[in-house]
């Protein structure tokens, strides 16, 4: 049986937790961010997951996004844009490679929406 999949970025499961969240507020908050390509691999798929629980519509899903996102992040993420990802069936994210970065050499990305 495999486990561990995810990557953990020499971190424990809560500080962890608070990465992805705060990658995910900033990506609402400003539709797309630079990043390392590694935290925008593992936040593409955490943010279509999230994108999917938000196009449901409900009220479960509403809170279950507050538990993952702030409520500001929350509130904009199933207000405007799950509803521009109605008739897509995945594929919320871009990632897009640009380099590396000057001081450590740790290879660069751009994560956006795709619409």
């Amino acid at each position: 049986m495999r486990r561990g999949k995810h990557r953990k970025f020499g971190r424990e499961t809560k500080q962890r937790r608070a990465l992805y969240k705060s990658l995910a507020t900033a990506l609402i908050e400003h539709g797309r961010i630079k990043t390392t390509v590694a935290k925008s691999k593992a936040l593409s798929s955490y943010m279509d997951k999230l994108i999917s629980t938000a196009r449901k519509g409900d009220l479960a899903s509403r809170k279950s996004l507050g538990t993952n996102l702030g409520p500001k992040a929350a509130s904009k993420l199933a207000g405007e844009i799950s509803p521009k990802f109605k008739e897509r069936s995945g594929g919320f994210t871009r990632v897009v490679r640009l380099g590396q970065r000057k001081s450590d050499g740790a290879p660069m990305a751009l994560i956006e929406f795709t619409q």
